[in-house]
């Protein structure tokens, strides 16, 4: 009985060997032809990040560091920061050039302030919306900032509902001492202008309870007794 059992299962695997010889045979070239192409495909995509996607990076890095001076100089001009000269990239042509590298990325978010501090609030709101967050915490300290700041260009335009809905990104994006109670404090401020006092005080509150070691939180027992008047 054990015998024929075994003979059973030889004979199961048998046919199961037999099954994909026949496979095999029968589409082998098939096979061999998929095989190679899911090679060609893994050459192509590390080529093209060793050839194309990696240079590319480097070149958008080396282009922006230009721009970056000039927008951090003691003196900014971010007029020639956001523009360039026969002596550097701005950071108008980076975004435009590499826009899909992490420097043309952020060359977007910085074109934006750039717009900003030149008082052109639609290219400033176009440029920071471009932007894509990124993740890690520099990333995310940037892309707080770049929230917030879609939040300032909402002020700027008095659309307060939609500056409180960028304000509350930022603090998302960035839950520290340092930048949420920033944004906390200026989305509180955004529904004052709007006149909703108690959602205001919501805001001020949770900065002096969630942040009280924060500069904001010396402020925020101030406006909430503004709020409660």
């Amino acid at each position: 009985m054990a015998n024929q059992k075994g003979a059973e299962q030889q004979e199961s695997l048998g046919t199961a060997m037999n099954k994909t010889e026949l496979f095999l045979e029968r589409n082998g070239r098939k096979v061999t032809y998929v095989f190679v192409g899911l090679l060609v495909l893994a050459a192509l995509v590390y080529g093209y990040r060793a050839l194309i996607s990696q240079p590319r990076a480097k070149q958008a890095a080396e282009m922006i560091a230009e721009a970056q001076n000039r927008f951090e100089a003691e003196n900014p001009d971010f007029e020639l920061a956001l523009n360039g000269d026969a002596n550097g990239a701005g950071f108008l042509e980076v975004a435009e050039q590499y826009g899909s590298t992490p420097s043309g990325n952020l060359a977007k978010h910085y074109a934006g302030i750039c717009y900003l501090r030149l008082g052109d609030l639609a290219n400033a709101q176009k440029y920071l919306a471009a932007y894509s967050p990124v993740k890690g915490l520099p990333g995310a300290i940037v892309n707080a900032q770049n929230y917030g700041l879609q939040g300032d260009v909402a002020v700027e335009q008095q659309e307060y509902a939609k500056a409180v809905k960028f304000y509350e990104k930022a603090v998302k994006a960035a839950d520290n001492d340092y930048t949420a109670p920033l944004y906390l404090r200026k989305a509180g401020l955004a529904e004052k202008a709007q006149g909703n006092e108690a959602k205001a005080a919501e805001y001020f509150e949770k900065i002096t309870v969630s942040y009280p070691a924060s500069m904001e939180a010396r402020d925020a027992e101030k406006y909430l007794g503004t709020t409660k008047r």
